[in-house]
């Protein structure tokens, strides 16, 4: 009984995940478009917490938890070769939100089933930082919610990734505009993007909860992703976006990155 409610615990704070990509789509309720420049510098701010969340958290959880260093090297590999595995799904189908509009019931299958590969990192990550969820040898870094012994790093994980999907909701938002979408169908596409967060987190949690011996390979598994979905993605989308910017973007892509990295700095402290 008392899985059945981490279970559920873990799924809702991969909800909460989710929910804030629709943040994304909040600005254009006020405005018609927003500025290149601002655009970068929530890339760059996404970029920095994912990867000092990653490091000072998902890594150092995971060297503490192991016998050795070189133990949390097979999960960092096998991260990156997940965002790999997932670069070459994506990019056989490319999803648009106008797909998304036009989309019938098979064709939705296959969208969502994209999206899983791509927004699967994130869930893991929230999933792998619950692993002490409720373990009476993590109550000295715990916080009492709802009824729960929840480890702070859980809970700077899942602030870090709901920050990290505002971007996404804003870059997923800015075509639908153009396309005339409502202001809460984009909230919907961009919260929709996000969903298989909360199944990536449970199927995380589980694994490294029935298999402890693993949980170092679990928290470089994640950070791994994350850092390499970081490089491959978050940072060339920010260059690419502020081409047209004086120095192509990367006075605004640094200032959001140092921002993310000051921003995650109380994980050393955990």
């Amino acid at each position: 009984m008392a899985l059945l409610g981490n279970l559920i615990f873990v799924f809702l704070a991969g909800l909460v995940t989710a929910l804030a990509t629709g943040l994304g789509a909040i600005p254009f309720f006020l405005v018609d478009d927003v500025s290149d420049r601002w655009n970068v510098v929530l890339w760059g701010l996404a970029s920095g917490i994912m990867v000092s969340a990653s490091v000072f958290g998902l890594v150092f959880e995971g060297l503490s938890a192991a016998d050795s260093p070189l133990e949390i090297v097979p999960g960092l590999i096998a991260g990156v070769v997940l965002v790999v595995v997932a670069h070459e799904v994506i990019e056989g189908y490319e999803v648009s939100p106008k797909t998304y509009e036009e989309a019938d019931f098979r064709k939705l299958l296959l969208i969502l089933g994209v999206l899983t590969v791509h927004s699967f990192p994130e869930g893991v990550a929230v999933g792998v930082s619950f692993a002490d969820l409720g373990l009476e040898q993590a109550a000295g870094t715990t916080l009492g919610l709802f009824g729960f012994a929840v480890p702070l790093l859980a809970v700077f994980m899942t602030v870090a990734i709901s920050i990290h999907n505002v971007p996404e909701g804003v870059a997923i938002s800015i075509p639908l505009r153009t396309l005339g979408v409502s202001e809460w169908k984009m909230v919907w596409w961009a919260v929709f993007s996000s969903l298989p967060q909360p199944i990536g987190a449970v199927i995380a949690f589980l694994f490294v909860r029935v298999a402890r011996e693993f949980l170092p390979v679990g928290f470089g598994f994640a950070a791994g992703a994350m850092v390499y979905l970081v490089v491959t993605e978050f940072v060339p989308e920010a260059l690419d976006i502020g081409e047209g910017l004086p120095g192509g973007g990367r006075r605004e892509l640094l200032f959001g990155v140092v921002t993310g990295v000051l921003a995650m700095l109380p994980l050393l402290f955990v």
